[in-house]
């Protein structure tokens, strides 16, 4: 993947030498290239645009793919449940009145509470250790699904599923931002977290295929959570021997490219690289009023997402086809997410802003759900089921560079996962309320439900807004203070370990 010239400008200011936390310096070349040298002046890397379009690129071949499939996984046993409802799952059970939602809800009560401190146990022991473990974990409670005989059962794997998935996709984020610039990391995760969207769309397409099974053994369900039970299991065993600790440590690349890794990071992304964790450092995070407003958003954000996740079966189903056909018709619309997210965040990074991109994605999940809300599905069909492409193009985008958008303006490691930690399994813990307003009573139209979730993007893009709004008033605020205009990549961000509280500090908006 080539990266573009603005992410690759080096963050330095107007000094010529920057000395290190280890001693060594950073100079600038004649050609603006940063060089990292030893105290005998020896050459430890030349931080040039060529070399780092090499490294990432290697980066991009070797970590995301993995990621990304991890992530398929990882998709595709939590939403599994919304296909095999619409094939069986609930006469097989035995399940009754809201028991089904009681299902999904408690899916998200383990996953808000252990997810701060599974992301702590990766942050000290290294996600490309932690993440496996939890990947094999949750493909294990997913295949015994298929023993389940009750609702009890099903209940039980569900509050683990909750447990083990917990803190996956905080964990990937911050593993990520040990590996790419600020100015890289919105298209890297974008390709990840498209890996969602397949994963709808590919969920559709097995549980159409695997629906043709005809058995007197098993109920045809059972079988989607056989077939994605065990292959998840097989990849957590490659994912956990493949993965590097870090991007200083990988064995695929030279001792040359281990110490580019290393200081690109150390000038545009960490304060501290491979710092150790330290809870009553990392956990000051909250002291910033800015975290409060983003974890706002995130809940603003949570309602969407997981009623997209979670019913879009149902939503789709009121055009009036069968259960085989209701899977089949979900796939486009999650494919057209994916590519969304794609383009918004290829957007972001290119012009370096973040907010409007947020705030446009909560735009196109407002305008979808009062387009299906407001119109006779039956007659307009056409209109409906488009409205149901642009619920999936704003769930999806605001997601990732909504996570990208604050891990930008955190160079300390430790506050980075803490409130990425919190922030996205409380984006999910929202899984509660949309399981909750989408009654079975309420069906086909379910009105309430999408007026609701409606509500809450449209405040979610209110906050933004606001907080985007902000961020530039205070950059203005502290350039005029200095005296002379700072950008945000004239700064290192080995000097910005306190954040806002820092006098060169610039918002990344």
């Amino acid at each position: 993947m080539e990266d573009d010239k603005r992410s690759q400008e080096s963050p330095m200011s107007d000094d010529r030498q920057l000395t290190t936390e280890d001693g060594k310096a950073i100079e600038i070349n004649d050609k603006g290239d940063p060089i990292v040298t030893t105290a005998d002046g020896s050459t430890l890397a030349i931080i040039s645009p060529a070399a780092e379009r090499a490294l990432t690129r290697k980066f991009d071949f070797r970590i995301l793919p993995v990621l990304a499939v991890m992530y398929l996984f990882n998709s595709l046993d939590k939403s599994n449940l919304g296909n095999a409802k619409t094939h069986g799952l609930e006469k097989t059970l035995g399940l009754k009145g809201h028991d089904y939602n009681t299902i999904l809800s408690v899916f998200f009560v383990p996953y808000v509470l252990t997810a701060p401190f599974l992301a702590i146990l990766g942050k000290q022991y290294g996600p490309n250790r932690v993440l496996p473990l939890m990947m094999f974990t949750f493909g294990c409670c997913t295949l015994l699904v298929t023993a389940a005989k009750n609702f009890a059962g099903v209940m039980t794997l569900r509050w683990f599923l909750g447990m083990s998935e917990s803190a996956f996709f905080p964990l990937v984020i911050y593993y990520q931002t040990t590996f790419y610039r600020r100015g890289e990391l919105a298209r890297r995760l974008a390709i990840f977290y498209a890996a969602q969207s397949i994963a709808s769309a590919f969920g559709g397409l097995l549980a159409f295929g695997v629906f043709q099974i005809k058995s007197d053994t098993l109920a045809e369900w059972r079988y989607l959570f056989i077939i994605e039970g065990c292959c998840t299991i097989l990849f957590s065993f490659f994912a956990f021997f493949y993965l590097p600790q870090s991007a200083s440590t990988a064995r695929f690349l030279s001792s040359e490219e281990k110490e580019l890794a290393y200081y690109r990071m150390q000038v545009d992304s960490s304060s501290v690289v491979n710092e150790k964790f330290n809870f009553r450092e990392s956990f000051k995070i909250f002291n910033e009023w800015t975290s409060w407003l983003i974890l706002a958003i995130e809940i603003c954000l949570g309602v969407p997402l997981q009623s997209l996740q979670l019913f879009l079966p149902q939503i789709v189903a009121r055009l009036g086809y069968n259960s085989v056909k209701t899977n089949l018709y979900t796939v486009a619309p999650n494919i057209s997410g994916a590519v969304m997210l794609l383009v918004l965040a290829f957007a972001s990074d290119y012009t370096r802003w973040r907010f409007p991109f947020v705030a446009l994605g909560f735009l196109f999940t407002f305008l979808g759900m009062i387009i299906y809300v407001g119109i006779d599905v039956k007659h307009q069909l056409h209109v409906a089921y488009f409205a149901c492409f642009m619920m999936t193009w704003g769930t999806s985008a605001p997601s990732v560079l909504l996570d990208v958008w604050y891990n930008n303006n955190i160079a300390h490691e430790g506050r980075r996962v803490v409130l990425t930690s919190v922030g996205v399994p409380l984006a999910n813990l929202m899984g509660v309320v949309s399981s909750n307003i989408f009654q079975n009573k309420d069906g086909p139209k379910y009105i309430p439900a999408l007026a609701t979730t409606a509500a809450f993007g449209a405040t979610g893009l209110a906050l933004t807004l606001l907080l985007g709004a902000f961020m530039i008033v205070d950059n203005g605020r502290r350039n005029k203070k200095a005296g002379r205009t700072i950008e945000v990549k004239d700064i290192p961000t080995e000097r910005l370990r306190e954040g806002p509280r820092a006098e060169e500090f610039r918002w990344f908006y």
